[in-house]
């Protein structure tokens, strides 16, 4: 899209930080549609999700990226790497960090997954040291917090010298988005749109089926199932009357595991397909035929071919 009067900006924003800060949420709120997908469970996010957001004459590609944390195993630092690169490629940085789990971090009580958070917002300081960039400090889960609480984590990290902005936010309710989009605006370049104006994502159809049937499993199954499950399109079928035929996989890493996505019966996994068949037909704005099967593959994860399919670096 290209106007006369006045020159459109377009770029990107790259959305980063530790597992479980709020960074896809925050990409669905400005975009206001879910484009990424959104669990209780750490890491959710695997690879480069783009949504595109428009702010006035301006379009913001945003870069949902997994989360910066400390990596253990082969899939682990390809997530990693995924992160990055997406940072080294954006016009902005957008730094989301766990404000509740900070403030306990300072206050020396961060026990477990917070002390974890805040030993990963510290690499991703580091890791923006090391590439000379400025970063946006987006303080998110604000709510019902102390002013003088959010002052304390403001001041310690931009000690660090790596941020130049800070905006205070609710990623879930919005609050503080708004000024943080209009901040991104104004950082776009000028340039020509980079996509369509009526979209507002930038993933194969394919990949985002397989990403809402993974939400589902793991919003059914979080507790008993480990990050490392995956869901993988098999076949899509075009029909005359519009609708589509999707089959899928969930392939799992140990034999323990089936029984619990299967469920007493195939209760849970018809549960899981029936969740994510509505919202793909909400999604794909058509009627939608979903087949699931569940199949057990140990060492997924050391497979090249996983890896390329989603766009992760197998060597990273």
């Amino acid at each position: 899209m290209q106007m006369t009067d006045n020159p459109t900006r377009a770029g990107f924003a790259a959305i980063i930080g530790a597992p479980n800060a709020g960074k896809s949420t925050l990409v669905n709120q400005l975009v206001g549609r879910k484009v990424s997908i959104v669990t209780h469970k750490v890491q959710t996010t695997r690879f480069q999700v783009r949504g595109v957001a428009i702010v006035a004459r301006t379009q913001i590609v945003l870069v949902d990226t997994p989360g910066v944390f400390a990596p253990r195993r082969r899939l682990d630092r390809a997530m990693v790497a995924a992160a990055w690169a997406g940072a080294d490629d954006a016009d902005v940085i957008v730094h989301v960090v766990d404000a509740p789990a900070q403030s306990l971090v300072f206050a020396g009580k961060a026990k477990g997954q917070d002390a974890r958070s805040g030993q990963d917002v510290d690499r991703v300081i580091e890791g923006l040291r090391n590439a000379d960039r400025k970063a946006v400090l987006a303080l998110n889960k604000i709510d019902g917090m102390k002013r003088e609480e959010l002052f304390v984590i403001t001041q310690t990290l931009f000690e660090s010298g790596v941020y130049d902005e800070v905006f205070m936010i609710s990623a879930l309710k919005g609050d503080g988005t708004q000024a943080l989009g209009e901040h991104l605006a104004k950082s776009m370049p000028e340039g020509p749109w980079l996509y369509p104006e009526d979209q507002i994502a930038d993933l194969p159809e394919r990949l985002l089926a397989a990403e809402v049937t993974r939400e589902k499993l793991f919003l059914r199954v979080h507790d008993e199932l480990p990050y490392n499950a995956m869901v993988e399109t098999e076949t899509w079928e075009e029909h005359r009357d519009g609708s589509v035929k999707i089959d899928q996989a969930i392939i799992l890493d140990a034999e323990r595991h089936k029984p619990i996505v299967v469920g007493k019966g195939g209760a849970v996994i018809k549960e899981i397909g029936q969740k994510a068949r509505e919202e793909l037909q909400d999604q794909l704005g058509r009627k939608v035929h979903l087949f699931l099967r569940v199949i057990v593959k140990p060492g997924w994860q050391e497979q090249r071919g996983r890896y390329t399919s989603i766009g992760l670096d197998f060597e990273a």
